[in-house]
């Protein structure tokens, strides 16, 4: 917790971004229940859950691609405001679709959240180097996350309370207030440079021939190039898509767990992604101290045995008939998912080269959405025709066989530690102006 602490003191930037964060996040958990919960009283269907889950999943993967492209070339800080400011008055539309039982407004609402949100969330990832430094960005990077899982727990457990006690208008105002306030956080980012722009574009000399010329597909396939060409990037991002296999299902069951299987309704689901979000905290505190204490050999092995946990406790999950134990399996599964997750990123966020950042997260976002989606189709469908205890089951242990696939680069030595690129130190050692 001191590492923390002293970051947020002496790191304005971060500050800020941190507690644009918070609001934020809360904000979307909200949303969250509320649609979800609204979406299964008014249509009393599980695909209709996995319905919503794919409106928010393809615009996220169309608007993957060209978010990082914009990342990388234009100010980050500018686009993540206009994606704030976009969807906070998009977030008041739902209050709108309650009032008329309007269940198709729901798709459309949340789709254009989601067509919104890549802009943001890997901005958010690729600007973290540029405002944390070197020996801070681990920090900044386990603050991040483990505080992205703190607000699920909390905005889960308060967001099923209040809808079920208050109703659903309560928890979309919130949700649009939330952007607004994020917006405005993000705003106070400072740099002597005073702007956010890529590395690339920072200079009149740059490595680029045509840098005034957009050519969005061509600078993605630079992005892509540059992955494919870097084996430990492109293994953390394939098994993010293994991750996704199963993922995605479950994203889809936690509603269908609480509302069908269960009998807890608004309430339980709150609960079950409250929980969730406490597996996930606890396993953020415990990667952060992995992180600075193991190598990166010992970083790899340690994916590895995350993975399998994960799976095997989202299997127990699954086929536990007393909710204590469902929630309590769910919680380790959670904290599994964190360790690995929060020392991914670290060493994404230490050698990704900042003139690619904003094209790498972008694609791996869009490669874990499009996954996910494909996964959360899958499961609406078989909800249709076998028990969700079952497609449980399955969805846990695709998650883990992602295990297999790292395991085995691992132990044949295909994932090498790429070197630190001499830019990406330079950013980071005056990612700060104020302290």
């Amino acid at each position: 917790m001191d590492g923390f602490g002293g970051l947020l003191v002496r790191n304005r930037n971060y500050r800020y971004t941190w507690m644009g964060q918070i609001v934020s996040e809360v904000g979307d958990h909200f949303n969250n229940i509320a649609v979800l919960s609204l979406a299964v009283e008014e249509t009393h269907n599980g695909f209709a859950v996995a319905g919503l889950m794919l409106s928010r999943a393809i615009p996220a993967v169309l608007a993957g691609p060209l978010a990082g492209v914009m990342l990388d070339r234009f100010d980050r800080r500018r686009i993540m405001i206009a994606s704030d400011l976009i969807r906070g008055v998009i977030a008041l539309g739902f209050i709108y679709a309650i009032g008329h039982h309007q269940v198709w407004l729901l798709y459309v609402l949340s789709a254009l959240l989601m067509l919104a949100s890549p802009f943001f969330t890997s901005g958010r990832s690729a600007i973290l180097p540029s405002i944390a430094t070197k020996d801070e960005l681990h920090t900044a990077n386990s603050l991040t996350q483990t505080t992205g899982w703190l607000t699920l727990t909390v905005g889960a457990y308060f967001g099923g309370t209040t809808v079920a006690k208050f109703g659903y208008e309560l928890a979309f105002l919130f949700n649009s207030l939330s952007f607004f306030i994020s917006a405005y956080c993000i705003f106070q980012l400072r740099q002597p440079s005073g702007h956010f722009r890529a590395q690339q574009f920072r200079a009149q000399d740059t490595f680029l021939n045509e840098t005034k010329v957009a050519r969005p597909w061509h600078e993605y396939r630079e992005g892509l190039s540059y992955m494919a060409k870097t084996p430990l990037i492109l293994g953390i991002a394939l098994i993010a898509v293994g991750w996704a296999s199963g993922g995605g299902a479950a994203q889809v069951l936690f509603t269908l767990f609480s509302e069908l299987v269960f009998k807890r309704g608004p309430q339980g689901l709150g609960q079950l992604w409250g929980t969730a979000g406490i597996g996930l905290l606890v396993g953020g505190f415990i990667g952060n101290l992995l992180g600075k204490r193991i190598g990166f050999e010992a970083y790899k092995k340690t994916v590895f045995f995350c993975y399998l946990l994960h799976g095997g406790a989202y299997v127990a999950f699954s086929q536990m008939g007393d909710w204590g134990w469902a929630l309590f399996f769910m919680g380790v599964s959670r904290g599994a998912v964190a360790v690995s997750s929060l020392l991914n990123w670290s060493n994404l966020m230490r050698h990704v080269d900042d003139r690619f950042r904003g094209r790498v997260f972008s694609t791996i976002e869009t490669m874990n959405w499009s996954t996910m989606m494909l996964s959360m189709l899958a499961a609406g469908l078989a909800s249709q025709h076998h028990s969700v205890r079952m497609i449980g089951a399955v969805s846990g242990l695709l998650s883990s066989s992602t295990a297999i696939f790292w395991g085995w680069a691992n132990w044949t030595g295909k994932l090498p530690e790429p070197a630190v690129s001499e830019d990406d130190v330079a950013v980071e050692i005056h990612g700060d102006p104020t302290g």
